[in-house]
């Protein structure tokens, strides 16, 4: 077999061995993935007509509000689903599984490609199922074209693979699966410091670079226009140069940290 296929083939056997091991312990995703359910309730049924009445500057109306945070929350989904990713890989670091595989006629690399592609597939059924809920509490995006569906879709694709790879890293600089959890949480406390629930020009002129100047705010502002049609501005190359960003450096970090022998 070329070295090709045999990457391939490990890939998909460690591809299965992740997949496996989620569904035989889905409490951590679980948890994770109710953070995004949680907030989406909370703010629609309890702040939804306040602050629908806040950013549209008129009566209440809480499917306004829900059409505007839905977006924010499928990227803190991702946010939420990688945080398991850096705890895993940290227990695979600190349960001796890696040094078996060191031993083993197996291509390096599948270890992580293994991680990366199960994440990313996790991470892409939680959108779907936290977007079902939104659809079931009143989201709507009549006016996306299959287009900008296909689109959107490419986007948090593409904010998956990035967000992984930076939690590969994480997991794998990690002492411990309790340090990569707290290595991992600004992928959750991000999106509550962006534009996910506000618009930026609504908050403190202090506090608007930080909510400006980060991943998810023009990744949030593009996968809104995608899905309402509204504007996407500049907001959209940069969500694209984000995530490429930090694909490479997470990839990187993460090969170069993994295939760095061990002391």
């Amino acid at each position: 077999m070329s070295s090709l296929s045999l990457a391939v083939r490990d890939s998909s056997t460690m591809l299965r061995r992740n997949l496996l091991h989620a569904r035989r312990y889905p409490s951590l995703t679980l948890n994770l993935l109710l953070t995004p359910v949680m907030l989406l309730l909370l703010f629609v049924y309890v702040f939804g007509d306040v602050m629908s009445a806040g950013i549209g500057g008129g009566g209440p109306d809480r499917s306004e509000y829900i059409a505007y945070i839905v977006p924010g929350l499928l990227l803190m989904t991702i946010g939420s689903t990688v945080v398991g990713t850096a705890v895993s890989v940290a227990n695979d670091m600190t349960e001796g599984i890696i040094a078996r595989f060191r031993t083993m006629a197996i291509h390096r690399g599948s270890v992580l490609v293994g991680h990366v592609v199960g994440s990313v597939l996790q991470s892409i059924a939680s959108v779907v199922l936290v977007g079902a809920v939104a659809v079931a509490i009143g989201f709507r995006s009549s006016d996306a074209t299959a287009l900008e569906w296909l689109a959107a879709f490419g986007l948090l694709v593409l904010f998956a693979v990035a967000l992984t790879w930076i939690a590969v890293g994480m997991g794998l600089v990690s002492p411990n699966a309790e340090a990569a959890s707290n290595n991992a949480m600004p992928m959750i406390l991000l999106p509550l410091l962006s534009s996910a629930f506000v618009p930026v020009d609504a908050m403190p002129g202090w506090f608007q670079p930080i909510a400006e100047y980060q991943p998810f705010t023009p990744a949030i502002e593009t996968l809104r226009g995608l899905l309402l049609g509204s504007e996407i501005g500049h907001h959209g190359w940069l969500a694209v140069v984000w995530c490429l960003g930090l694909a490479v450096l997470g990839y990187f970090w993460s090969t170069s940290k993994f295939n760095r022998d061990p002391k």
